[in-house]
């Protein structure tokens, strides 16, 4: 199978030892490895998937717990700059009932935010591999542009090219700035993945099919949009599937579409799917992979964190 490359921010998460209570009324935090990035390799790598991530950490102990831990998950890690300019970036993380979330960042700057174009080297992209990227890191930082020539070495190798939006307004003083730069990036990928809180305000449409012709743009040929408790579908241009909803008691919801977009990337790699052939490619292989992930999710949320929720098999 292919090798999947992430570029974009490792973090800490803090995961509150209680919920259903805001951020500042929370007594104790416990410390968990995330990162939208991160925990896409998290999930393609416990299923037995090869994956490497692209980011830069801080000379600090957070920095060296990520990078241990995520050897731990067999995730290459020899791409991780480390600097003294700027800490490893830190999330806190508030949860309530229903598992949905809120967050304060730590990351003014990050020191992923500083990776810069010229710390991006060419050998790190394999012929027909797969990168994967999401918009915390697009801000107006040295790591946007490191974002563009990772896509473009990406696409000159003929690499299956995936963007989840994650959208996290709190870290964006501009709101239009944020969904201007969703929607340049977009183009560039040959998946994205979008969810149900956010293609309003990406696309200004309720539902990806009304929202088709801002969707499949340039180079996008899969659109997977994730309803949470709902399941989610997959479209193409000419052709759709649906994968149904699966009851589970929600806990933690951190990480969770991370989760289903890295389950989908490994499970659709192991089926076949290249950048050469994911406008035709049998639907029922993709089918398959989205069921695949959305049970992969189900299981993510019943357990606290982000990669250390997700299994390592799915039945």
């Amino acid at each position: 199978m292919k090798k999947l490359i992430a570029i974009g921010e490792a973090l800490i998460d803090f995961i509150p030892c209680e919920s259903d209570k805001s951020i500042k009324d929370i007594s104790a935090f416990s410390p968990h490895v995330g990162g939208a990035p991160a925990n896409v390799c998290g999930a393609f790598s416990k299923l037995g998937g090869s994956s490497g991530l692209i980011t830069q950490l801080g000379a600090d102990p957070f920095g060296d717990k990520i990078v241990e831990e995520l050897e731990g998950y067999n995730i290459d890690c020899s791409h991780i700059l480390r600097t003294d300019k700027a800490n490893t970036s830190l999330a806190f993380v508030a949860l309530k009932n229903d598992g949905n979330r809120e967050f304060s960042f730590y990351r003014n700057p990050g020191a992923d935010m500083l990776l810069s174009p010229d710390d991006i080297r060419e050998d790190w992209f394999g012929e027909g591999d797969m990168l994967h990227f999401c918009s915390v890191s697009l801000g107006d930082f040295p790591m946007k542009e490191a974002h563009r020539k990772a896509i473009a070495l990406s696409l000159e190798k003929n690499m299956l090219v995936s963007f989840d939006p994650n959208l996290r307004f709190n870290l964006w003083n501009d709101r239009n700035a944020l969904k201007k730069t969703v929607l340049e990036f977009m183009p560039m990928a040959h998946i994205v993945k979008i969810s149900d809180e956010e293609i309003e305000f990406i696309t200004g449409e309720k539902t990806p099919e009304r929202a088709r012709d801002i969707l499949f743009r340039g180079n996008t040929e899969i659109v997977i949009y994730t309803k949470g408790a709902e399941g989610a579908e997959l479209l193409r241009r000419k052709d759709f599937a649906a994968a149904p909803p699966v009851a589970v008691k929600a806990i933690d919801t951190t990480g969770a579409g991370d989760g289903f977009i890295g389950a989908f990337l490994y499970k659709a790699a192991e089926m076949g799917l290249t950048a050469q052939n994911v406008s035709y490619i049998s639907i029922d292989v993709l089918k398959k992979a989205l069921d695949f992930a959305n049970r992969f999710c189900a299981v993510s949320v019943t357990k606290q964190g982000a990669i250390a929720s997700y299994p390592n098999e799915v039945k």
